[in-house]
């Protein structure tokens, strides 16, 4: 029987054209009963759901349209039941990369068709932890330098496309002095708020900014997420920490520390975040537990 599947896009993604579009639907249409739906408006992605619940969601877009989908089918009561599968046509693609779903969108669409259900975990905020905004996170979150860096690259992005976050990263790395902030792994205190922090990132999947390896042992379905604090916040410090994260060797630095768990407090002065490349205002407190394979994507064998 041909998998039922619903296929949603959001125009605004960096890679969502007319011509991929049409050209990623037709290879869906080959294996499989496929409706879709253009994401417009802010109620577009609910009112799809409810209209074609015995349909499994397919993500044409990024990083941030597939946390939408997910969020949404988990206030629904529906991520357990509901595979989800991803077509990268966003900026930064950073789960994709993870998982091995191909870059170009025909073959990650065959790879719908064909692929096996992966089950991941997921990242939620504590009610009340003050997740800025962030109440899941599929990939990754962090505060601090990365979160500003991703500020400075948004006005970047029509320009720059994928070396708009490059471009931010320099700017925010030239200009930050850190926080001062508190973080617990598992209630366990890794940072006591002394030394200022430069950025914190926890890692459900490896890279963040379309390829930075941001937590470069990360894995989505192990229940456990990676956790990397930099205290590199001297002007040097802060340049070749940028340097070794953009190659993925931070974590050999004598002021970066990781850790590995399953909650994560962060707590001091106020700091922007940013979950699954989506940006959030500077905020006191965060805190996330990790629930290990809380939902399931349509991707290549691990």
């Amino acid at each position: 029987m041909a998998r039922r599947l619903l296929a949603m896009g959001n125009p605004a993604a960096g890679g969502d054209d007319e011509e991929t579009r049409r050209a990623v639907l037709d290879v869906l249409a080959d294996g499989a009963d496929v409706v879709s739906r253009v994401l417009d408006g802010p109620g577009d992605l609910d009112r799809a759901l409810a209209e074609h619940p015995d349909r499994d969601p397919v993500v044409l877009g990024g990083d941030g349209t597939l946390h939408r989908v997910v969020a949404a089918l988990l206030a629904r009561g529906e991520l357990e039941r509901r595979p989800v599968g991803l077509i990268p046509m966003g900026t930064g693609n950073d789960l994709a990369r993870t998982l091995g779903i191909p870059l170009d969108p025909a073959e990650a669409a065959r790879v719908v068709l064909t692929g096996v259900e992966r089950p991941l975990d997921l990242l939620v905020a504590h009610e009340g932890g003050g997740g800025g905004g962030a109440g899941i996170v599929l990939n990754a979150v962090h505060v601090g330098v990365g979160a500003e860096a991703s500020r400075q690259a948004t006005p970047l992005k029509p320009v720059l496309r994928r070396a708009a976050y490059a471009a931010g990263a320099l700017l925010a790395g030239v200009r930050s002095r850190g926080w001062r902030l508190r973080v617990r792994v598992d209630g366990r205190p890794v940072a006591d708020g002394r030394r200022r922090v430069l950025m914190v990132g926890i890692g459900n999947g490896a890279s963040i900014g379309g390829g930075t390896p941001l937590a470069p042992d990360a894995r989505p379905d192990d229940g456990l997420a990676d956790v990397i604090v930099s205290y590199a916040v001297s002007p040097g410090a802060r340049l070749a920490y940028g340097v070794l994260l953009r190659l993925g060797r931070h974590p050999r630095r004598e002021d970066v520390a990781t850790f590995r768990g399953r909650e994560v407090v962060i707590e001091g002065e106020p700091v922007p975040a940013n979950a699954d490349g989506e940006l959030h205002p500077p905020a006191a407190r965060r805190s996330w537990t990790l629930r290990p394979a809380a939902w399931r994507i349509i991707a290549p064998p691990p």
